[in-house]
């Protein structure tokens, strides 16, 4: 009797201690970094970047216009750096916009905020070009330049 018993109680235990609820399968996929917002912008706006920059400085970082005091890829101004401090609390300087990516901060601030540091819908290359430029007479002349590299840049990719 005792062995019958032991062997029943061994053959449950067996059961018991083997019984796994069937679970769901967990896959874990990797998913892409998510894009910025800074990274996007770059992505969208890339080959006006490069347009702009043949236009305005041949894509030169150490570009010097002496006549309007303008600085870098983008040449810009020291009026368009204190506009773009005193909206973002920054505190760049004429010489930072020899730094690649702090000049293409702030053309791309440019890009997706007003003059009043309001965020706006995205601009059309041809607003973005002409609101980079200015005003005036000119910006008709500047944007013809801009897309001119625009269609240079895609008949070379």
């Amino acid at each position: 009797m005792k062995k019958l018993l032991l062997v029943t109680f061994l053959f449950l235990s067996f059961n018991i201690l083997s019984y796994a609820p069937t679970l769901p399968t967990i896959i874990y996929i990797p998913q892409a970094k998510p894009i910025t917002y800074i990274e996007k912008i770059k992505v969208d706006y890339e080959s006006l970047i490069k347009a702009i920059g043949l236009v305005e400085s041949r894509c030169d970082n150490s570009a010097i216009n002496l006549k309007e005091d303008a600085r870098g890829y983008f040449q810009i101004r020291k009026c368009r750096i204190e506009h773009y401090n005193n909206l973002t609390g920054r505190n760049y300087t004429l010489q930072d916009m020899h730094n690649f990516e702090k000049a293409q901060e702030v053309f791309l601030y440019f890009v997706y905020h007003d003059s009043r540091g309001k965020i706006i819908s995205p601009k059309s290359y041809e607003t973005t070009a002409k609101n980079w430029n200015g005003s005036g007479p000119k910006t008709e002349d500047y944007w013809k330049l801009v897309q001119a590299k625009l269609q240079l840049n895609r008949a070379n990719t």
